[in-house]
């Protein structure tokens, strides 16, 4: 059990698939295959155009990048897994799934802050949002979400790292710190202590969120103009924000204190809306509502459907 080179987890969650494994097959893989085309796409009209080169733009290209790389930590893997017998995994491969996606997490919501902060300076303070939200600060809040993540991220891996183990079953279709930290054989009393620490960042950022938008929207009442931009930007923001908090307030919930005894299928869903449903709603949100993004997609294929002719 010492040599961790030798320990392989048991992804217990796909057990009351095993009978459709391939008919799920067939529909997950082209779920990531449109999920990862929808955002390179809205990822190149917004590198290509370069009307479209604003911070908030340049912050949702960050959101679909992440999207990309959350959806890629998780697709792969479970296809893979859909793919054959035995839903397995090693010690290694389960550490590096814990960090990529608490970094998807850590990331997704960090960006979403700081899309919120670009908001309440560009409706509350209009005249000087070019001096606040310049060049230079773009950059370094783009570089402070990806390092505060991957930093957090680190040490939760670290801290589940030094845990011996008892057991190797995970009751779940990929690997969370928690699901891991279960099957230790001692005390995990710093680890749920870290695991308070991380919830309780995640709740100040919410309340930043939410204090930002209660700005946003008395600022908001004051003209048709501004709310006319706040239907635009800010509406599609607080959508993904919504449904991404949901999502993984019930996961965290049901994962640490919900019961066990209830369908796999059911925890399954719970443990999957958050990995699924953000990455691909966010181009489609973001791409439906806004006017510049949706121009500019439309001159493309008219342009390519043109050069077909």
């Amino acid at each position: 059990m010492e040599n961790s080179t030798k320990i392989l987890f048991v992804l217990q969650g796909l057990n009351e698939t095993m009978s459709s494994k391939q008919t799920y097959f067939f529909i997950t893989l082209p779920v990531y295959l449109f999920t990862v085309l929808v955002n390179l796409a809205l990822i190149a009209t917004i590198i290509l155009e370069k009307t479209l080169h604003e911070p908030m733009l340049i912050f949702l290209c960050n959101l679909c990048v992440n999207g990309i790389f959350g959806a890629s930590t998780f697709y792969p893997k479970i296809l893979a897994d859909l793919s054959s017998e035995l839903s397995v995994i090693s010690y290694e491969a389960c550490l590096a799934q814990v960090f990529a996606l608490y970094s998807y997490v850590f990331c997704e919501f960090t960006t979403l802050t700081v899309m919120a902060y670009d908001r309440y300076v560009a409706i509350c303070k209009p005249l000087n949002y070019h001096s606040i939200i310049t060049p230079q600060k773009i950059v370094k809040l783009l570089i402070f979400t990806w390092l505060l993540s991957m930093s957090e991220s680190a040490i939760a891996v670290i801290l589940i790292a030094r845990l011996p183990l008892c057991g190797f079953n995970i009751d779940k279709i990929y690997c969370t710190g928690w699901a891991v930290a279960r099957l230790s054989c001692v005390d995990t009393t710093i680890n749920n202590v870290y695991g308070f620490i991380l919830m309780f960042f995640q709740i100040a950022q919410a309340l930043l969120i939410l204090i930002s938008y209660v700005n946003i929207i008395k600022a908001s009442v004051r003209s048709q103009d501004e709310r006319n931009k706040f239907m635009q930007t800010c509406l599609p923001h607080l959508i993904t924000l919504t449904n991404f908090l949901i999502a993984i307030a019930f996961d965290v919930m049901y994962t640490r204190f919900g019961p066990t005894n209830r369908l796999q299928s059911l925890r399954n869903f719970m443990s999957l809306e958050y990995l699924i449903v953000p990455p691909l709603l966010n181009p489609l949100i973001y791409g439906l509502r806004l006017n510049q993004i949706r121009r500019r997609i439309f001159r493309i294929c008219s342009q390519k459907m043109h050069a077909l002719k």
